[in-house]
């Protein structure tokens, strides 16, 4: 199973850190879609922070982990494309554990760094 931690700042709801864990085991390996998917969704979105946003998030990566934990910037503008980013790779990761539920389970908390 894939398991998604997310961490939201209590006050603002802003993502303040993500982990993906696990594989899906949906099918074998190197045909498994459930594992592909998910890698793509959380690689890319961490490829497109650094391209569109111009940040390079400190990421944890290997077999069946990725990581990050994402820092507040003076920039206003930098900080809403990250959230949006981010946001827009839970909504995707969301719409595979829709379909492969039994594959995928996102888990959302709230931290209490003010």
């Amino acid at each position: 199973m894939i398991n998604v931690y997310v961490s939201r700042e209590k006050q603002t709801n802003c993502i303040t850190s993500f982990e993906v864990k696990g594989h899906a085991n949906y099918a074998e390996h190197g045909y498994d879609i459930v594992c592909a998917g998910v890698s793509a969704i959380t690689v890319g979105t961490v490829n497109a922070i650094e391209k569109l946003a111009g940040i390079k998030l400190p990421v944890k990566v290997k077999s069946g982990f990725v990581s990050s934990k994402i820092a507040q910037y003076n920039d206003t503008e930098v900080n809403e494309k990250i959230q949006l980013l981010l946001e827009s790779m839970l909504v995707m990761l969301q719409s595979i554990a829709d379909s492969y539920g039994d594959y995928v389970v996102l888990h959302n908390a709230n931290s209490n760094k003010s």
